[in-house]
């Protein structure tokens, strides 16, 4: 049984009125059609490849899906349709991140035609602008919007009550509440933020530079990164991950942290609003009712909050043999109004009517907070994919201790420069 039907048993066992998975209301192919999704696993990504697979119902038609974790999964899309064969895959799972880099290499294909054909009979203007803002690439839309998502603080609340501790709202907060945690027997250690894997530190290393006021790029595609405020970031960041997590500490991936605080072994950390869900699942979490929920901390009083706005996206990729109306209308029976009032209890979904109808988790202030307080998601510009590679390569050195972090950023801008050389970004 998937977390999804766990949760909907658990959620009609409590009474919360949720309805029966819908049918898939499109006409049957002509010709035998297989589908094949992938995409990463969290409880919003499991619901939506339940309803799929919904469409297994449809005469001709078979529905697959596959959820890996996210580095997996976006490894698995990029060696499939780099090489300029047929695709494997109908449907890809993407963020915002994966709407410019796969569009602006050909991988995936725009829909802006059918959004437009489908706008009324799907309520798709419902769908907030600013997730089809963040679909879009050169004026074209390349995604279905399905998730929204940001990272904010979620804490055992039994500790911060012993402890005499509030909710943090800056990371020196942050700091401050590890030392005083440090000793907490029930703990292997205060307090984590993602730093397990190159990516995850540039991921975290845009946030922190974000909300100090730094930047990637210029606007002529020169980098801005290597800068006072980028070294600043860096010093934060290993602040924290100082006196917070050690070196175990950064080994520890987003199912480490999800786990960790659900158990207990970690007292708080900064994690996805998609992995919130599970904080109140009892067969997940020992602290069912008893994580609370706060929006992301500021670096420093008065910036930003140090989260990203964030949606996911079902793509079509340019190569599938998968007829592009019918993988497009397989994806909006999975992501209708009907669907994701359902979906809401897994996470946050994008449609409005579903925001204000006030069904979802206790998390959603919180996030919603850090959505309206943080610091955005990132340019719609492809050379910004270089710089997300050129520091997922180098910023892990400095968690290692390898490179100081003026070492690491000018290590960067040197990869940077020389492939954005290369690819015409820049003379």
């Amino acid at each position: 049984m998937t977390y999804k039907q766990l949760s909907l048993a658990l959620v009609a066992t409590l009474g919360m009125g949720v309805a029966a998975a819908q049918t898939c209301d499109i006409a049957s192919p002509a010709e035998d059609t297989t589908i094949n999704m992938i995409g990463w696993a969290f409880p919003l990504t499991e619901f939506y490849a339940d309803e799929l697979e919904v469409c297994n119902e449809v005469d001709n038609l078979e529905v697959n899906t596959q959820l890996l974790d996210s580095g997996s999964a976006q490894e698995q899309v990029r060696l499939a349709l780099a090489g300029g064969g047929r695709s494997p895959f109908a449907i890809v799972h993407g963020a915002n991140g994966q709407i410019v880099e796969w569009a602006s290499e050909g991988w995936v294909q725009p829909i802006t035609d059918l959004v437009e054909k489908y706008r009324e009979e799907y309520d798709l203007d419902d769908i907030a602008q600013t997730a089809w803002d963040g679909a879009s690439y050169e004026g074209e839309i390349y995604g279905v919007p399905i998730v929204a998502n940001t990272q904010h603080l979620m804490y055992r609340m039994d500790l911060f009550e012993e402890y005499g501790l509030d909710a943090p709202t800056t990371y020196d907060d942050v700091i401050e509440a590890c030392n005083v945690l440090a000793e907490e027997p029930s703990i292997d250690f205060p307090f984590t933020v993602n730093l397990h894997a190159g990516w995850a530190w540039e991921q975290e290393f845009f946030h922190f530079l974000e909300a100090f006021g730094g930047t990637y790029l210029n606007e002529d595609n020169t980098p801005a990164f290597n800068s006072e405020m980028g070294v600043q970031a860096l010093n934060k960041i290993m602040e924290v991950a100082d006196a917070c997590m050690g070196r175990e500490g950064l080994t520890y991936s987003l199912d480490d942290s999800e786990v960790g605080v659900s158990i207990g072994s970690l007292a708080f950390v900064q994690l996805w609003a998609s992995r919130a869900p599970s904080m109140d699942d009892p067969d997940r979490s020992a602290f069912v009712g008893g994580i609370g929920f706060a929006p992301a901390p500021e670096v420093e009083a008065g910036t930003k909050r140090a989260g990203s706005a964030w949606n996911d996206f079902y793509m079509i990729p340019t190569t599938t043999d998968v007829e592009r109306e019918l993988a497009f209308l397989v994806i909006m029976e999975a992501a209708d109004r009907e669907s994701q009032t359902r979906a809401a209890d897994f996470g946050i979904v994008p449609r409005q009517a579903v925001a204000e109808s006030g069904v979802g988790g206790r998390y959603l202030a919180a996030a919603s907070q850090t959505i309206a307080e943080g610091v955005g998601i990132y340019a719609a510009n492809p050379a910004i994919s270089l710089v997300r590679t050129a520091l997922s390569s180098s910023l892990p050195l400095v968690g290692s201790g390898d490179l100081t972090p003026e070492e690491a950023l000018a290590e960067a801008e040197a990869a940077y420069i020389s492939e954005a050389n290369a690819q015409g970004f820049i003379e």
